[in-house]
Order: structure tokens, then sequence, then C-alpha cells
């Protein structure tokens, strides 16, 4: 059993997930969203979707992109 890094939960069925060097021990995806997803830089919410990057700056959704000045930012082009 491995205990997660998140929550602190020992938990046999605990994982490994690792990115761009680093790497951290859950007991599940929510812990493992809460300690590696981005987060929006206009709300701050855990940006689990693709998103929208814009300058290197990722927003969860257009109009978090618009609402920080990104011209054109659209959910759903054409």
């Amino acid at each position: 059993m491995a205990i997660c890094d998140v929550c602190g939960n020992d938990y046999a069925n605990s994982f490994l997930v690792s990115m761009r060097g680093k790497s951290g021990t859950f007991d599940s995806f929510e812990c493992a969203i809460h300690a590696f997803a981005p987060r929006c830089a206009h709300c701050g919410c855990s940006v689990i979707g693709h998103g929208i990057e814009h300058a290197d700056t990722i927003y969860c959704c257009a109009h978090c992109a618009s609402q920080s000045g990104v011209q054109g930012a659209n959910d759903h082009p054409s």
C-alpha cells in the first residue's frame, strides 16, 4: 500500500503519475488532478480538459480568456 500525496490516504490501489519531471502517488484521479492540473489564469479553476492557451497562459474557457483580454477566443470555432 502507498500513501496519497494529496489526502494522505493509505490505499492498496494507489498509482503513480509522472509529468515533466514531477511525480506523485495518488489514491484517486481527483487527487492527481488536484496536484497536476494547471489552473485557469482568470478564475483559478483546475483545467482538466483542453482549455485555451494563449501566450503561454492557460484558461479554462473562451470566456475567461476574453475577460483577460485575449482577442478572438472561441470555445466552438466554426
